[in-house]
């Protein structure tokens, strides 16, 4: 694990309240992790001061777009669009599990335009993404798609069909190739930025 230095501990005492203030769903290790002056000045400036997804209650970068945030529910050590050139469209929503990374350039897409109508969208189930999921760059995923736990997505990859937990799959469109060992990060040791919400006890075990 690594030592705590003082420098994490002072980056805390002047930027880490504002990031747990402006940031409520935001839940990740408390030191180690992002600094807390970088996502001030890259996360929570752009957001708040120059109105680039403004009412999103966890850090976005300023290249990622995040539409119908309010359609999104997700866990911890999870947060959509924190990465470079992200794109989340949320309108028929998406459910995202806990310790989701998502790579550079990744794109889900939870609607499409009817092809009759390009003013209308097509309903559709929402996406459902698993825990403890790695969404490889520049992938994107599809309306009404189906992610379990513990599963690697490869970059670049296409998915248009639902992916079994415990499994890697890459590709256009995105396959199944190998069965994933299990997920062998202890997170009881972590200590977060803010208390945890009961909810995610059973998780964090």
């Amino acid at each position: 694990m690594r030592k705590t230095t003082l420098i994490d501990k002072i980056d805390f005492l002047l930027f880490g309240w504002f990031i747990n203030f402006f940031y409520p769903e935001y839940y990740r290790p408390k030191y180690g992790y992002t600094r807390y002056y970088i996502l001030f000045f890259h996360y929570l400036i752009p957001q708040k001061l120059f109105r680039l997804n403004p009412k999103v209650k966890w850090p976005v970068h300023f290249t990622s777009k995040v539409i119908d945030h309010l359609n999104i529910t997700k866990g911890i050590l999870c947060d959509p669009g924190d990465n470079l050139s992200n794109y989340i469209q949320a309108t028929n929503g998406i459910h995202f599990g806990s310790n989701i990374e998502l790579g550079p350039g990744v794109k889900i897409i939870s609607s499409n335009h009817n092809i009759n109508n390009f003013r209308n969208q097509i309903e559709s189930n929402p996406i459902k993404i698993g825990n403890n999921v790695w969404v490889g760059a520049n992938t994107v995923i599809l309306p009404s798609v189906k992610i379990g736990d513990n599963v690697v997505i490869g970059a670049g990859s296409i998915v248009i069909k639902d992916i079994p937990s415990n499994s890697i799959a890459v590709g256009n469109p995105c396959k199944v190739v190998k069965i994933k060992d299990e997920y062998l990060e202890d997170f009881s040791t972590i200590i977060f930025n803010k208390k945890i919400p009961e909810i995610y006890s059973e998780f964090l075990k």
